[in-house]
């Protein structure tokens, strides 16, 4: 009797050990330092003249000052004669107005301070010799998203604020593309993009299935500093687009094979399974896009479930995609 509760229990603690996401990890004793900082508050509540203002937005915003009127929304600097004009046509403007409006509304900056601390206390974990970086909030004139830099992110709020914003279809944003412009949506692009910065494609991958393992690693980094948040969010993904995946896994990556898809190096055909769209043409309208990407994530998840010595960092820093393939006996049925 005896050797059978000893045998139950080690089932039960195999059961649990396979559940249990290696990713949930415990930060809360990690100490980061990053600001969060509201340029948008700064320049658009300012009660001062614009003359007045801009000094102060210069030197205490620095980087990220040049960043979003050079490359956000395109005015240029302090020294061009018709800078000034063109920053207060722009405060002025009926909808940056509007769209400071509703972001306040909608987003609670405290929040999304929290969420950032918390993906990067998870990053600090991973990467402790990385620098940490600030985190900018402004309103673009629905202009860029995000906006990376050796050590700040620019978070464009007006570009989260929700499928049923007024403005996003009228300005001719694709469907899909508004689909996740909404607020939950701010890390995960946030910590995506500063992955992608942190850790970009090998000069020398030129095969659809490296990128699609490239860009599986730069998902599973985000779904370790954001081990909580959903598939679909990271994904980005309607939790219809994430049925259709796991039901089509298999199917999708026979054909890629058997079409001598994933070893071909045709530009084509790395946009068609990696890049954004409506969804992907060689499978139904069903289907998200991307679904290389997709499939280059379970690729990695497998590889880093069968390789559990492998730390991110390592995964991360490993250019060669066709090994991490070959390693992670990655075989969907």
């Amino acid at each position: 009797m005896r050797n059978c509760w000893i045998l139950v229990l080690i089932i039960l603690v195999s059961v649990f050990a396979c559940q249990r996401n290696p990713l949930k990890i415990d930060v809360s004793d990690i100490e980061i330092t990053q600001e969060f900082k509201s340029y948008d508050k700064a320049l658009l509540e300012t009660t001062e003249q614009l003359e007045m203002t801009v000094p102060k937005l210069e030197q205490e915003y620095g980087r990220f000052f040049e960043l979003f009127n050079f490359h956000m929304i395109g005015i240029g600097g302090p020294e061009q004669a018709d800078f000034l004009p063109q920053l207060k046509s722009f405060v002025a403007d009926t909808m940056i107005v509007n769209l400071k409006q509703q972001t306040d509304k909608l987003i609670d900056r405290e929040e999304l301070a929290d969420e950032f601390q918390q993906a990067f206390k998870h990053y600090h974990y991973y990467f402790p010799e990385k620098v940490v970086p600030n985190i900018y909030t402004c309103i673009s004139g629905l202009n860029q998203s995000v906006v990376v830099a050796d050590s700040l992110i620019g978070i464009s709020l007006d570009r989260y604020l929700g499928a049923n914003s007024y403005y996003y279809p009228r300005l001719g944003i694709p469907a899909y593309k508004i689909r996740n412009m909404y607020p939950q949506k701010i890390v995960p692009d946030a910590m995506y993009f500063w992955g992608a910065t942190e850790f970009p494609i090998s000069a020398k991958a030129s095969k659809v299935v490296e990128s699609m393992v490239h860009q599986g690693s730069l998902l599973y980094f985000v779904e370790a500093m954001m081990p909580d948040a959903p598939d679909s969010v990271v994904v980005g993904y309607t939790g219809a687009q994430l049925t259709f995946c796991e039901n089509s896994e298999a199917a999708m990556w026979s054909y890629m094979a058997e079409q001598n898809l994933l070893f071909s190096t045709n530009r084509m055909d790395i946009k068609r399974y990696v890049d954004d769209g409506p969804y992907t043409s060689s499978f139904s309208t069903e289907s998200p896009g991307r679904v290389g990407a997709w499939l280059g994530w379970q690729i990695v998840r497998s590889y880093m479930r069968k390789n559990p010595e492998t730390t991110l960092k390592q995964l991360m820093e490993n250019h060669d995609y066709l090994g991490i393939l070959n390693q992670s006996g990655y075989q969907p049925e």
